[in-house]
């Protein structure tokens, strides 16, 4: 609250929503239930409108590879798969470097539209203004 010529006004600040997500998943079938967390935030997220930029990283990053979602399985969650192609609908996959790198990943046993960065081009993501970065 604030005066302004003897009359009592309320500042009211207005947070917009982040024009970009970026979600970071660490986790995969060790960890189901922070992975599909990770993976339906960021398909309603992309549903939504939101631009999502979703990297995969330690043992998500198997899921770059075709078929790998097809075996995860977690109960009263959305099929990886289906997953997977929202985020791709409205959004982009990347898998880290170095993770690719240590389970000899390469850029030709990648899901069609996944890329391979490293961590410069994800710094870079987050640091943009109106981003909003998550972390599983």
């Amino acid at each position: 609250m604030y005066r302004h010529g003897g009359v009592v006004r309320t500042r009211i600040t207005v947070r917009h929503m982040a024009k970009k997500l970026v979600i970071k998943v660490t986790a995969g079938a060790d960890a189901p239930e922070r992975c599909s967390q990770a993976f339906t935030v960021a398909a309603v997220a992309a549903a939504s409108g939101v631009e999502v930029s979703l990297w995969l990283t330690g043992e998500s990053s198997w899921f770059a590879v075709p078929g790998k979602a097809a075996g995860f399985e977690l109960p009263h969650a959305a099929p990886l798969p289906d997953l997977i192609a929202s985020v791709q609908s409205a959004g982009r996959i990347t898998l880290c470097t170095q993770c690719a790198a240590r389970r000899e990943i390469t850029e030709a046993d990648l899901i069609e539209g996944v890329r391979i960065a490293g961590a410069q081009v994800f710094l870079s993501e987050i640091m943009e203004d109106g981003v909003q970065a998550l972390v599983y």
